[in-house]
């Protein structure tokens, strides 16, 4: 007995397996669904909202990332409603995010016509950076809140809890434990919160200080004079 099941996606009639996703439906036959807080190595939490399509026969649309596909569903991932959704989307996060370092994002606010200047009395989130390990600096003021790096600095991978969310609404952000330095929690420097960011937020060390204007000698002066951080 088969365990697939049949729907169609864009018209197009498809069969996948029960227990898929709606967004794996869609890329394992060729239908791109973009996204932007989904990733494979990440638990789905549907935060963007960038990756909602039409159901046929429910009124609210459906995040892809997370909604199970049924047999017999028409789905629509390209309608006007969606493209007017994802439009919104990244014309909120243009106004009040810093994206220069978001190129996949960039990509997809010209791809949905969207505009940087759609909603210009909108608080921006702002931030110092936080330059206090070796490894890597912290810009919130580029985090658009996506979860990935909590995500893998706990139990999708990393199993840490260097980091987490703190605050409640528009002043939620990400942070350590009573605003300690990286240094001060429990991270590892393992990378992987680095490796997982879409924006910049978080970024390796050398790159920012190259971006800075710093010499591959000069960086490498500084690493030798650093001292090394003394074991737990």
């Amino acid at each position: 007995m088969s365990d697939n099941l049949t729907l169609v996606i864009d018209g197009q009639e498809i069969s996948v397996e029960q227990g898929k996703t709606l967004l794996e439906a869609a890329r394992e036959n060729g239908i791109d669904i973009p996204t932007i807080c989904f990733h494979e190595a990440t638990t789905a939490n549907a935060l963007c909202r960038i990756c909602v399509v039409e159901v046929e026969g429910m009124r609210l649309l459906q995040p892809a990332c997370i909604v199970k596909a049924a047999a017999n569903m028409k789905v629509q991932t390209r309608s006007d409603k969606v493209v007017r959704s994802r439009k919104t989307i990244l014309e909120m996060l243009a106004s009040t995010m810093d994206l220069s370092d978001a190129p996949e994002i960039l990509t997809m606010m010209d791809e949905y016509g969207a505009s940087h200047e759609r909603f210009p009395d909108a608080e921006r989130r702002e931030s110092d950076i936080k330059d206090d390990n070796p490894m890597y600096i912290r810009d919130y003021s580029k985090c658009l809140l996506c979860w990935r790096c909590v995500q893998v600095c706990a139990d999708d991978a990393q199993y840490t809890y260097a980091i987490n969310f703190e605050g409640r609404g528009y002043e939620s952000q990400i942070g350590t434990f009573f605003d300690k330095t990286i240094p001060e929690t429990t991270c590892v420097m393992c990378g992987q919160c680095v490796g997982v960011c879409p924006t910049g937020a978080l970024k390796p060390k050398r790159q920012f200080l190259l971006e800075q204007g710093k010499t591959p000698s000069e960086i490498s002066v500084m690493n030798t004079g650093r001292k090394q951080r003394k074991p737990r």
